[in-house]
């Protein structure tokens, strides 16, 4: 089962398991991890569910699409080369042990 290592703005962190083919966003929603909001509910439409992907890993998830990468030009923080939407990340065996940084806000 693949582990996510959430780290809040403050720098808490948290573990949380998820079965594979789990979004990010889904396992921070489901395990009440703060800074997520997903607005859209998941369907790449509102940019709230922004994320910092562990550049170690950050190419074993699928490549950023078209539409991500529009809405990632509006997200509320920093656009950085690792910036995500966590709507987009599929957990599997491979991002097992992944660190998704939350960034201070996302409205």
């Amino acid at each position: 089962m693949p582990s996510i290592f959430f780290v809040e703005p403050d720098g808490t962190e948290q573990q949380v398991d998820v079965e594979p083919g789990t979004s990010v966003m889904m396992a921070a929603q489901q395990h009440g991890i703060e800074g997520i909001v997903a607005d859209c509910g998941g369907a790449c439409s509102c940019a709230t569910c922004h994320v910092y992907v562990e550049e170690r890993l950050q190419g074993r998830f699928a490549p950023v699409g078209s539409f991500e990468d529009e809405l990632l030009d509006t997200t509320a923080c920093e656009r950085l080369p690792n910036s995500r939407l966590s709507c987009q990340l599929t957990m599997s065996d491979e991002t097992d042990g992944v660190r998704i940084e939350v960034p201070e806000s996302q409205m």
